[in-house]
């Protein structure tokens, strides 16, 4: 048998590639624990409160994984590694400098925005719930309308947000806010064309928190005047999800017509 060398080599992974699968690894460790701890709270598996710490913990793994991704990045590029060598360590660093960027926005966010969690296009006489109070039992947040104080805090944080009207009567504008509604994904808990109300109940993706709506449609001068208000369940601070809900659901609203 010849045992001749053959003059070829495995290759084997020097210092700055073994860092950057090191770095890797964590990164997707890290991204596991993070996307982990918004689904779990969504399925019930722990509290929403400890898929934030989760959350976290994720966020700190992936600021470590693009420190530890990003020197043998640099070291790599200086001394021309392969380019499989120079993929893993910039997947690494862009992963955990994304799961690090998540919270992180979020806390700039939630600095920047009011710490409320009840939003209405009417601060003065905001649409009440009726249907959906059942479902709200027990709920942390109550679907009373906090008064005075939350709405001079609205109106500072977001001081564009208010009613539209629609060039519809009630009817016309009811039946359209009733498809604006269904086409946001929400459901539907009730729909009562008399009293122009709609309730429905939305669930953020990630976390799954339920926030409720109510729809308002009153009759006004040129047709039909539309008013929103969004509550969420649960927490102090919705770090401007309401808002944005009604923005949405409002531009929708205005864009079905055209």
């Amino acid at each position: 048998m010849n045992m001749e060398p053959t003059g070829i080599e495995p290759q084997r992974p020097t210092g700055w590639a073994f860092a950057a699968q090191i770095g890797l690894s964590i990164a997707v460790l890290s991204a596991l624990m993070a996307i982990g701890a918004g689904f779990g709270s969504r399925f019930e598996l722990w509290h929403f409160r400890t898929g934030f710490s989760f959350l976290q913990w994720g966020a700190m793994g992936g600021a470590a994984a693009a420190i530890v991704s990003l020197i043998p990045l640099i070291g790599l590029w200086r001394r021309r590694g392969s380019q499989r060598q120079i993929v893993l360590a910039l997947l690494g660093f862009t992963i955990g400098i994304t799961i690090f960027a998540i919270p992180v926005q979020w806390m700039m966010t939630a600095r920047r925005v009011p710490p409320i969690h009840d939003i209405t296009t009417d601060t003065e006489h905001p649409p009440a719930f009726v249907a959906i109070l059942k479902v709200r039992q027990g709920a942390p947040n109550p679907a009373e309308y906090g008064g005075p104080e939350i709405a001079a805090q609205q109106r500072s944080g977001y001081p564009e947000l208010g009613p539209i009207v629609l060039p519809l009567s009630p009817d016309q504008a009811f039946e359209r806010a009733l498809a604006a509604a269904r086409s946001m994904g929400w459901q539907i808990v009730d729909a009562n064309r008399e009293e122009g109300r709609i309730e429905a109940t939305d669930t953020t993706f990630w976390f799954g928190f339920k926030d409720d709506v109510v729809i308002r449609i009153t009759p006004a001068d040129q047709g039909s005047r539309i008013d929103v208000r969004s509550v969420s369940r649960v927490g102090r601070s919705d770090v401007g999800t309401n808002a944005r809900r009604i923005e949405n659901y409002l531009k929708k609203l205005q864009k079905s017509g055209m």
